[in-house]
């Protein structure tokens, strides 16, 4: 409830809201699989590799191959954010609320999504027609990515290259490749004085020290998230960051963030801002997952 709305009377002589620097809604949405469905679970349904049999006769029996097919289930939770405008707040501003109340609850969903994404990163994953079987992430990880771990030292573009690996060996394919990390690994690869260089033009294809940041780097699209939504290792310095194919993760989307606002009579005629978002993520494939801990301190 906003009963922190005294700071902004009228006193302030102020017209515009300031919002507090935050991460403007989801950054990974379009960089896992998306799709929209009815119901309390989705099922992501997969197919497994074969081999073909040599023809060594004419006019043989045809030989038949048997495909494997498995499934990842996703379970969709809701998520509401709401808060309250009383009347007599508008009496004593200069100001609406109800716009903005609105648009930083759209944030606060927004994140949560990514957060959900990064946990089903790692997360036991649901298989077997049901969803009755678990597969954990060491169980389900491309081979060597289950323990990559740099936190002695800054990262580097070697343990980049590292995790690139991880994922050719599973033959996770190029292109549509992501990676999300904290704002320090980054700066980590930037500052970097040994080559090959992530702030040198001779590697990339922009000027990263200029724009302070990268976009494509070693076949990864970078993300840049909030430190907050990783979970972390051994402790708030360590978070897991993950490099992915697209197509290694699902986002089942129930319903798209619905705002209703209304009068609350039953609390004294106040302004409900309401949102609801209902959103399910899985990790289809963990052989396009990677997970490896930095050290931010470093």
């Amino acid at each position: 409830m906003s009963t922190q709305v005294t700071t902004w009377m009228i006193a302030q002589y102020q017209a515009n809201v300031t919002v507090i620097f935050q991460q403007d809604g989801s950054l990974l949405r379009g960089k896992v699989r998306e799709r929209s469905v009815v119901g309390e679970f989705d099922y992501w349904d997969r197919l497994g590799p074969t081999s073909p049999t040599l023809k060594t006769t004419r006019h043989a029996p045809t030989p038949l191959v048997n495909t494997p097919h498995s499934r990842r289930q996703s379970v969709l939770q809701d998520w509401e954010w709401a808060d309250l405008v009383d009347p007599v707040d508008k009496l004593k501003t200069i100001h609406t609320f109800e716009s903005d109340y609105a648009q930083n609850g759209a944030r606060s969903l927004g994140r949560e999504v990514d957060r959900q994404i990064l946990v089903a990163m790692q997360a036991d994953a649901r298989a077997g027609k049901s969803g009755g079987t678990t597969v954990t992430y060491l169980n389900d990880s491309p081979a060597g990515a289950g323990t990559l771990t740099y936190q002695a030292a800054a990262i580097t573009t070697p343990n980049v290259l590292t995790i690139k690996l991880a994922l050719d060996n599973k033959i996770a394919p190029r292109g549509k490749r992501f990676m999300a990390v904290p704002p320090a690994v980054i700066e980590q690869l930037l500052k970097a004085s040994s080559a090959p260089l992530a702030s040198s033009a001779d590697y990339n294809t922009i000027r990263a020290l200029v724009t302070g940041e990268l976009n494509t780097w070693v076949g990864f699209d970078w993300t840049v998230l909030d430190l907050d939504l990783f979970e972390t290792a051994a402790d708030a310095t360590q978070p897991y960051c993950y490099a992915w194919h697209q197509d290694a993760v699902g986002l089942s989307l129930a319903q798209e963030i619905q705002t209703d606002i209304g009068i609350r009579r039953d609390l004294s005629n106040a302004t409900q801002v309401y949102l609801l978002h209902s959103f399910g993520a899985v990790r289809i494939m963990g052989q396009g997952v990677a997970r490896f801990i930095v050290d931010t301190d470093n």
